[in-house]
Formats: structure tokens, C-alpha cells, sequence
């Protein structure tokens, strides 16, 4: 069975990097435009305010182009996945031994003690052996019961 695409940790990193590349960019891009324009509208702007604040711009503006095609690309992998058929599930065959189940026990198999065990297995002598210890435990704190009231 294939994993729902909104399951899938590769899918959400991709939107969630798409989604911080194009906010990493644009804040850049509005930070160094910002600075750029009250520079030169108050004419204290310096070489490196103007030709390295537009390189820093081309950078904010190729940060906002990456998250968007990363997020067009996230669009474009959930339309995919809606059109893809999803694939019919396969039919496994039952166990062999599933039909031994169903059939009715045998006179020899269906022979079992008070608890419902058959008796073929041997939880009978488990059973025994259980009971003679609970008996022998028994008899013995009645025997030590009439010592200890003295």
C-alpha cells in the first residue's frame, strides 16, 4: 500500500523550505531596497550601499524565484499523486493449515478435561500436577496451624 502524500516527511520538508527560502528572500530583498532607497533619496548613499546592496537584492530576489518553484513543485506532486490511480490491493491466499481449522475434531482429539483442554496436548498433567501441589500446600498449613496455636 503506498503512504498518502500528506504523510510523507520529504513532501513537507520541500514546502517547508520553499516556504522559508521565499520569506528568507523577500525579507532580504526588502531590507537592502530599503536601504538602498533612503540612501539615495538623502543623498548619504556610499559605493557599497549601491552596488553591493544590489547584489544582495539579485540574491533576495533568486531566494523568492526558489520558493516558488519549490512550492509550484509541491502543487504540481499533488496534483500527480490525486491523478495516479491508486494500485488494488493484493489478494493473499489463506494459510494451508487455515483449513485444518475448520474441520470437526476427531473422537480421539475431542476428549478433554473439566477446563476445556484436550487432553492430547498434555495440559492435563500440567493440571494434575497443579492440583497435587495445592493439596500438598493445603495439607501442610493445616498441619502447621495446630502447632503454631500451642
Amino acid at each position: 500500500m503506498r503512504k498518502r502524500l500528506t504523510t510523507s516527511i520529504p513532501y513537507w520538508l520541500l514546502i517547508v523550505a520553499s516556504l522559508a527560502s521565499a520569506a528568507g528572500g523577500a525579507s532580504l530583498l526588502i531590507d537592502k531596497l530599503g536601504t538602498m532607497t533612503v540612501g539615495l533619496t538623502d543623498g548619504t548613499a556610499t559605493t557599497v550601499d549601491v552596488y553591493v546592496g544590489q547584489m544582495w537584492a539579485v540574491l533576495g530576489t533568486v531566494l523568492i524565484g526558489a520558493g516558488a518553484i519549490g512550492l509550484l513543485l509541491a502543487l504540481t506532486l499533488g496534483a500527480a499523486r490525486a491523478l495516479v490511480p491508486a494500485a488494488a490491493p493484493a489478494v493473499v491466499e489463506p494459510p494451508a493449515w487455515a483449513d485444518d481449522v475448520d474441520e470437526e475434531p476427531t473422537a480421539e482429539e475431542a476428549t478433554s478435561d473439566d477446563n476445556g483442554y484436550r487432553s492430547d496436548l498434555g495440559y492435563q498433567a500440567n493440571a494434575e500436577a497443579a492440583a497435587e501441589a495445592d493439596a500438598s500446600a493445603d495439607a501442610d498449613e493445616r498441619t502447621a496451624e495446630p502447632a503454631a496455636a500451642r
